[in-house]
């Protein structure tokens, strides 16, 4: 009961601080500069803010074709097809994507989508 009481002290003075910080808002982010992501062939999607999604897969099939990627995987997971159906706007309106589909089972099927970008265009 001391303790208890002892602690309650400590906190109306404020002698202590809380060690556990409050969650972040919906609009906070995290960190004060841009996160560097390494560029493979693969990007999955579901670590990334849906809000910044659009930019980051815009970003991401740009830095790709730079890299001279054939193909890439988006993994956008298959939930209700919303996140899917934007991917495949950006794939639509980017002039190096040839073609994109789903992916085959074993790498996503319907949570995934593979591109194919031109290496040859210029633009």
């Amino acid at each position: 009961m001391r303790l208890i009481k002892l602690w309650r002290d400590l906190w109306k003075n404020k002698e202590i601080e809380s060690e556990v910080e409050p969650p972040l808002g919906r609009d906070e982010d995290p960190f004060s500069e841009p996160v560097l992501m390494e560029i493979r062939d693969v990007i999955d999607l579901h670590a990334i803010p849906p809000k910044q999604v659009k930019a980051v897969v815009e970003e991401y099939i740009l830095e790709a074709r730079a890299r001279r990627f054939p193909y890439v995987r988006i993994i956008h997971g298959k939930g209700i097809g919303a996140q899917r159906a934007m991917i495949r706007k950006i794939l639509d309106r980017t002039s190096f994507i040839i073609r994109y589909y789903d992916a085959p089972p074993e790498a996503g099927g319907l949570g995934a989508t593979i591109a194919e970008l031109d290496l040859d265009q210029r633009g």
